[in-house]
Parts: structure tokens; C-alpha cells; sequence
């Protein structure tokens, strides 16, 4: 079993490092609950792999990275590891101590590559595992920011014309002592609304309550149950995002079940990998149901929140006893299946922002042109 450099010698090599205290802040309480990005993360876990692989005594590669690292409050934190394991402790141990940066998931992969005498492998596939996620993140937030961009955009363009434009064509309106089309008094009344000092004060007044509002409603366990529920029925989007959790979902599986861990545990991790509520209850009823003796596949199918594929994959790999296999080959697919939405709803979102704002400045224009086109047929 290889060794990873929390003996004397390693505390020795350690003491060539010395820990620039006396440059970096303190770690008090507050470092307990510091968030470290993602991408820091990365680098740290998969860097680590690489200098353990080398030769590297781990408290002493632990040092190399934390004075590589340009983020002070995260290099002290490697510090402070650094020093308990030349103390002796484990690095599962040392890790622990700090929940909001290294999650439980973390922690019980790091524990089962001590376990086995594989903590190098096991850190370089934190390191893909963290990857993978980040990039379903941020194809996910690529294809939510169009309709932001889309309502914005019309919001914008639907203002200024209210304000700036509409205005100028009420004073002509009125010179011309002439009735006005039902859809050109709408839009006039409308201009007079937002033009108003009452909007200018309670439109900030009502969206701030209407936020906060919603914000204590998702934060309570009803409330955060079903708007994930919703959100997984929303057309386009919620399959997207079903697809994402699953692609997640599939891919932490591969990587626990493929260091040793048992199926429940797994089951646990995922539900704390995953951010939403609906399939976290999903996975709380197959828990429950896997530990009475049932089969994952029927467990997972009894909540009916998972895609057909899923529940009959991994039927196959539960009946094979190739379960992580055929995990992984689900991750494989719904990540392709992510990228592919991604780009589909890309494309379909680019005419659509032209159909919307050339939908609302037409509606307008017709509005304010409809009374000249009267008065030239009374004219005729």
C-alpha cells in the first residue's frame, strides 16, 4: 500500500516550507464557513493527484500548492491541513473540518482512496467529477440567460417607447380633437402609467416585496419542494434541467461505486449533490426502499421523477452486477444529451428575440399611426 508522507520524515520535509503566517490572515471561525470556487478546487485536487503520484509526501505537496495559490484565504486553509497532517491526522480528518469547501461527497471518496491505497486516483477523479459538474453548470446557465436577455430587452425597448415616444404623439392627438382607436387609448393610458411619479415610486416598492416574498417562500421545505417541482415541468427547460441532474446524478455514481462505496452511501451522496428538492425526495424513497431489500431501479421508479432510460439501465446493471458501467454510460449520454439541448435551444432562442421586440415596437408604431390613418380617410 503506498504511502502518502504523514510519518516523521514527511514532518521533517515539511519544515523546509515554512508557513508565511506572518503574510496571510489568521484562520479563525469564520474560515470554517469561507466558500472556495470551484475552479480553485479543481486545480487543487487535480494538482495534488499529480504530486502525489511523483512521490511528493502529501503534507509537503499540500505546502507547494498553498504557496502557488493566489487565493490567500484558501492557502491558508492548505496551510493549516498541511500542519495537521504532519501532526498525523488523516487528510479525510483534516478536510472535514471545513464542510462549506470540501462537501460531504468529497470527503467519503478521499476516505475510501485511504482505505484502499488509491488516494492519488481518487483525487484525480474529484478533480474530473468537479469538472464535469461546473461544465453541466454552465451550460445550464448558458441556455437560462436568452429568455433573461429576451424579457430584459423587451422590458427596455417597451419603456423608452412609452416614455420618449408615445408622449409626443398624445400632444398631436389632442390638436387633433378626433376619436381614438380602443388600442391607441391603451397605449396612451399606458404611456401616462409609467410616465407617472406613483409608478417611479411603488413599481421598485412592489417588485421588492414580490422578491422577498418569494425568496422566504423557497426557503422554506414546502415552498423550495414545489417550485423544484414546477421547475421540472416547465416546457424546454425542465427536461433540461431533469437532464442535467440525471447526467450529474449518474456521473457522482460512477465515480463512488467505483471506489468502493456502498450503494446507500452513494445514494446519500447524491442527494447532497443535487440541488433539486424533487429529486432529492426521489432519492429518499429509493434509500429507504434499498435498505428494506428492494431492487435501485424499482426504488428510483416509485417517485416516476426519472426518465424510462434511467430506471432500465440501470436495471440491467443491477441484474449484469455491472451497475457503475451502465451509471457511466448513462452520465456519457444525458451530458451529450445537455450539450445538444443547449445548442438547440440556442438557435431557437435568436429569432425568437427578434419576433418579440419587432412584436412589441410594431404594436406600438400601429398604435400611434392607426388615428393618422383615420383622418386621412375622413379627409378622402
Amino acid at each position: 500500500m503506498p504511502s502518502y508522507g504523514n510519518s516523521s520524515s514527511s514532518s521533517k520535509q515539511l519544515s523546509k516550507y515554512p508557513q508565511k503566517n506572518n503574510t496571510r490572515s489568521i484562520l479563525n471561525s469564520s474560515s470554517r464557513n469561507l466558500k472556495v470556487p470551484q475552479k480553485d478546487l479543481l486545480i487543487f485536487f487535480r494538482q495534488l493527484a499529480v504530486i502525489l503520484q511523483s512521490g511528493v509526501p502529501l503534507a509537503q505537496g499540500i505546502i507547494l500548492l498553498s504557496e502557488n495559490t493566489k487565493n490567500k484565504n484558501f492557502a491558508t486553509i492548505q496551510s493549516k491541513i498541511a500542519s495537521r497532517l504532519s501532526s498525523g491526522e488523516e487528510l479525510s480528518i483534516c478536510l472535514s473540518k471545513y464542510p462549506k469547501i470540501f462537501p460531504d461527497i468529497t470527503i467519503g471518496l478521499i476516505e475510501a482512496g485511504e482505505a484502499g491505497g488509491i488516494l492519488d486516483k481518487v483525487l484525480d477523479r474529484i478533480a474530473t467529477l468537479i469538472e464535469e459538474r461546473a461544465k453541466i453548470k454552465s451550460q445550464i446557465q448558458g441556455a437560462l440567460i436568452y429568455p433573461v436577455i429576451i424579457l430584459t430587452l423587451a422590458i427596455t425597448v417597451s419603456l423608452a417607447l412609452l416614455i420618449f415616444i408615445v408622449p409626443k404623439f398624445e400632444q398631436m392627438f389632442n390638436s387633433m380633437d378626433a376619436e381614438l382607436p380602443s388600442l391607441t387609448k391603451f397605449m396612451l393610458n399606458l404611456s401616462e402609467l409609467v410616465t407617472s411619479s406613483s409608478f417611479l415610486i411603488l413599481s421598485p416598492i412592489i417588485i421588492g416585496v414580490f422578491l422577498f416574498l418569494f425568496s422566504n417562500y423557497y426557503k422554506t421545505k414546502s415552498g423550495k419542494f414545489n417550485l423544484d417541482s414546477l421547475i421540472l415541468k416547465i416546457p424546454l427547460f425542465g427536461s433540461l434541467i431533469l437532464r442535467s441532474e440525471v447526467a450529474s446524478m449518474c456521473d457522482t455514481m460512477t465515480t463512488l461505486l467505483d471506489s468502493g462505496i456502498p450503494l446507500v452511501e452513494v445514494l446519500e451522496k447524491c442527494i447532497a449533490a443535487s440541488s433539486n428538492d424533487r429529486i432529492k425526495k426521489s432519492l429518499l424513497i429509493a434509500i429507504k426502499s434499498v435498505r428494506e431489500g428492494q431492487e435501485l431501479a424499482i426504488s428510483l421508479n416509485t417517485y416516476q421523477v426519472f426518465p424510462k432510460l434511467v430506471i432500465s439501465m440501470i436495471k440491467i446493471g443491477e441484474e449484469t452486477g455491472r451497475l457503475s458501467f451502465m451509471s457511466q454510460n448513462l452520465a456519457t449520454f444525458y451530458k451529450r444529451e445537455v450539450e445538444t439541448s443547449v445548442s438547440s435551444l440556442t438557435k431557437a432562442m435568436e429569432p425568437l428575440i427578434i419576433i418579440v421586440v419587432a412584436g412589441i415596437v410594431g404594436t406600438i408604431v400601429i398604435a400611434l399611426y392607426l388615428p393618422m390613418f383615420k383622418v386621412i380617410q375622413v379627409m378622402q
